[in-house]
């Protein structure tokens, strides 16, 4: 490397680029990376809270333990319960946005960052500026998700079903608890907690048999809002099902089936030994690469997803296999023509990718270099040349081979 032009040797930037991609490659970070570090961190951060809201919640299991059917809200514990412990809510709720996560679920993202966000202001206002462990998880996961937020983004069917059974327990328990907790505003009184889950599932489902009506005010209110809860959630919870299903369906039928675009990858065109040699040498080094080819190849020497058809003279396709965000676009078919015209392609489409030609027969040499290529590579004519030399006893010279091997644009 250290005997290649200036012009050749790669910067600080592009060293630094290809070493992520072969970290990315050999550690497989597309599989993992970032959900479940996110989702293990927003997990343990869900327990954290769960157990420091546990104690509190203790200081008012007297009263609970107590707990009857009243008229007003008001005459309840239940409210100073529910004041005490907003770290327990919010540590359930994580716990279960902790798996949607792990799905990239964007809905999960937005909840936890809101979560995580809400839990480091109520620490803020309990303790004041001093930073305790839960303080800097809570930190670190709202720095995470925002750098990361890009990686959160799939209204998967998965994702939208445990949503939708999350939001659907939660409004039952609500519904439950509360029903319970007013039984005397109803007619007749609700006084277990069998009868709270059938007034509960009757109201929630819209039927209404009327065989247990409220008749208090709180009770009145209480219903209208498992109403409109109930119906919001319905909702909610069938479009987070039913439209990914709908969108992905439609977008196949008009779109087909699409490879994800690559980046900091390098583009090989060509169907020859060159190529092959090329590719399996990048792919060794844990360098991603992909293959552009007019049209399916008789043997298949490159992996099925590194495979693209298109021809590779035009811009448009160099573009649908990430040539402007690749590291660099390698012409190296057979005819010396077709490799310049792929160069000018480079050229057009633009961005930062190095450009490679592969010159068969000498004579093209200066042809080739008016088309400016970063890197002009002859092994043929190398070869040639060296078998020529060792016949007639001429001595080596390896700095002079690697000048001919690799020739820069003029």
């Amino acid at each position: 490397m250290h005997r290649l032009p200036p012009l050749l040797r790669p910067n600080f930037w592009q060293r630094l680029r290809r070493s992520w991609c072969r970290a990315q490659v050999a550690l497989r970070l597309e599989q993992w990376f970032p959900q479940i570090p996110l989702a293990l961190a927003v997990g343990v951060l869900g327990i954290l809270n769960i157990l420091d809201g546990l104690p509190r919640l203790s200081r008012f299991f007297p009263e609970l333990s107590i707990l009857a059917p009243v008229t007003v809200l008001s005459h309840s514990p239940v409210l100073r319960v529910l004041g005490a412990v907003p770290e327990l809510v919010a540590g359930v709720v994580l716990l279960f946005m902790s798996i949607g996560l792990l799905f990239r679920s964007r809905f999960s993202w937005a909840i936890t960052l809101l979560l995580a966000a809400a839990t480091l202001v109520l620490l803020l206002h309990h303790y004041g500026l001093v930073w305790s462990g839960i303080a800097i998880l809570n930190g670190v996961i709202l720095i995470g998700l925002l750098l990361f937020h890009r990686s959160f983004s799939r209204s998967s069917v998965a994702a939208g079903t445990l949503f939708a059974a999350i939001s659907i327990l939660l409004l039952l328990g609500y519904a439950v608890f509360g029903s319970y907790v007013l039984g005397k505003g109803f007619t007749p009184p609700i006084t277990n907690l069998v009868t709270a889950l059938y007034f509960s599932v009757v109201t929630m489902s819209t039927v209404g048999y009327g065989d247990i009506t409220p008749h208090s005010q709180d009770a009145r209110l209480f219903v209208v809002s498992i109403i409109i809860l109930g119906i919001t959630v319905f909702a909610t919870s069938i479009s987070t099902v039913i439209v990914p299903l709908v969108n992905g369906r439609m977008n196949r039928l008009l779109m087909g089936e699409k490879k994800p675009m690559k980046q900091n990858h390098y583009l090989i065109i060509g169907d020859n030994a060159l190529a092959n040699n090329t590719y399996r040498e990048l792919k060794a080094r844990h360098l991603p690469a992909i293959v552009l080819l007019p049209g399916q190849p008789q043997s298949m020497w490159m992996d099925p997803e590194d495979l693209l058809m298109g021809d590779a003279t035009e811009v448009e396709a160099l573009k649908k296999a990430g040539g402007g965000q690749a590291l660099a676009i390698l012409a190296l078919r057979l005819d010396d023509s077709e490799n310049a015209f792929i160069v000018l392609a480079a050229k057009e489409l633009g961005g930062r990718a190095r450009t490679v030609a592969a010159v068969k027969d000498g004579k093209n040499m200066e042809r080739m270099r008016r088309v400016e290529p970063d890197l002009i590579i002859a092994p043929e004519v190398l070869g040639g040349e060296l078998l020529a030399m060792t016949l007639s006893g001429e001595s080596l010279d390896g700095e002079a081979m690697m000048s001919r091997m690799f020739s820069a644009k003029a």
